[in-house]
């Protein structure tokens, strides 16, 4: 061949080349998915092939065989090169991480893995019910251990029990009825008074007295307490709780007003141990209501109350209080060495009580005498 054709057939391909390169890298940079107008192998090498066979058919009598060796392979390289990116050929996006929870309807080999419940917690349990029959029992309320201000943690404390306890009653009302009855053999209407016990759900009277005094709910009925009686109550129900006995609080600070709305077995409208102004008024109410909120119905926690006051009664002592009423009042506790408590159970009340049976017994014995002496004196004459 021709060492001048040669040069320039080179050159031709070397071009084209270089061309198919050029537009691989835009379309590389740009991004581009559809490239449908940059040149293409189609387009590239019909000319690359009629540079090749005019130089063929230039030189046809004196063939070089290595030249056309190392055109057929430089053919192949600009074909290569010049390979388009086919519109079907998409720009794949970055593998993202597969989701941590999967449907159970797609996949059912796929379970979800169950999340584990954090170190040191514990289901609430409740406690053993102490009256049989008497429905769910009732947790006993847990007291924060890192309690800076003392009297706060027991105003809450006593707040919960009062909160959680119904507010019921029994009281006896009076009802008159015009009856008929014989009187000197002739029918006449008069009118009787019948006496009935009646259930009271007293809840609206502390809300309405606390309205009255301008105070929030808990600073009216746990604020008026005197502070160590509060102490002593927190102390005694919370063993209580410990106990298996879930205690419950009524009523508890009671001023002239609320005393005054009060009904059945009550003191005075000022000298109620609750917090009458004779006793001293707001701070230093030293009685309180507990029963038992275990049961389902009040039958079921009027016998569990039964329970709690047989408790309070062995181990009140321990704690400082008691129930100066017992069974004429049972809800009723006071600190066993107030005047109240003192009144009623205290030494004072205990002589009082055997000085009355002495008393009794001495008449008896002069009345035994007295009749004895009358049937000697009959039986001499």
């Amino acid at each position: 061949m021709n060492p001048r054709r040669f040069a320039t057939m080179t050159a031709v391909l070397c071009e084209t080349a270089l061309v198919a390169c050029i537009v691989g890298l835009v379309s590389t940079e740009t991004g581009t998915e559809d490239i449908g107008t940059a040149p293409t192998a189609d387009r590239v090498l019909p000319y690359l092939a009629a540079d090749v066979m005019r130089a063929v058919e230039t030189d046809r009598a004196a063939p070089d065989k290595a030249a056309v060796e190392s055109l057929a392979v430089a053919s192949a390289d600009t074909a290569r090169l010049a390979k388009p990116v086919t519109t079907t050929e998409t720009i794949a996006p970055p593998a993202e991480p597969e989701p941590v929870l999967r449907l159970a309807s797609a996949d059912p080999s796929q379970v979800l893995p169950q999340e584990a419940p954090p170190v040191g917690t514990a289901p609430a349990s409740t406690r053993e019910s102490v009256v049989g029959g008497a429905g769910p029992a009732v947790g006993s309320l847990e007291i924060v251990d890192e309690c800076l201000v003392v009297d706060i943690c027991i105003d809450r404390y006593l707040w919960e029990l009062y909160q959680r306890t119904p507010k019921e009653d029994t009281i006896k009302v009076d009802e008159q009825r015009m009856v008929t009855v014989k009187r000197k053999k002739k029918m006449v209407t008069v009118t009787k008074t019948f006496t009935k016990l009646v259930d009271e759900n007293f809840a609206w009277k502390d809300p309405k007295a606390a309205e009255k005094a301008g105070m929030p709910m808990v600073d009216y009925v746990i604020g008026g307490m005197d502070r160590d009686f509060k102490l002593r109550l927190f102390h005694a129900l919370h063993a209580a709780e410990e106990a298996g006995l879930s205690p419950g609080i009524t009523s508890a600070f009671r001023d002239d007003y609320r005393q005054s709305i009060a009904s059945g077995l009550k003191a005075a409208t000022d000298r109620s141990y609750h917090g009458g102004s004779f006793r001293g008024g707001y701070g230093h109410g030293l009685a309180a209501d507990v029963v038992s909120v275990k049961g389902a119905t009040r039958a079921q926690r009027q016998a569990s109350s039964d329970i709690l006051w047989s408790w309070i009664d062995a181990h009140g002592k321990e704690f400082g209080i008691g129930r100066p009423y017992l069974d004429r009042d049972p809800p009723h506790l006071a600190p066993i060495d107030g005047k109240e408590y003192l009144g009623h159970r205290g030494a004072t009340a205990s002589h009082a009580a055997s000085d009355a049976k002495q008393r009794k017994h001495a008449r008896a014995d002069r009345g035994s005498a007295k009749r004895a002496a009358k049937a000697s004196k009959v039986k001499t004459g």
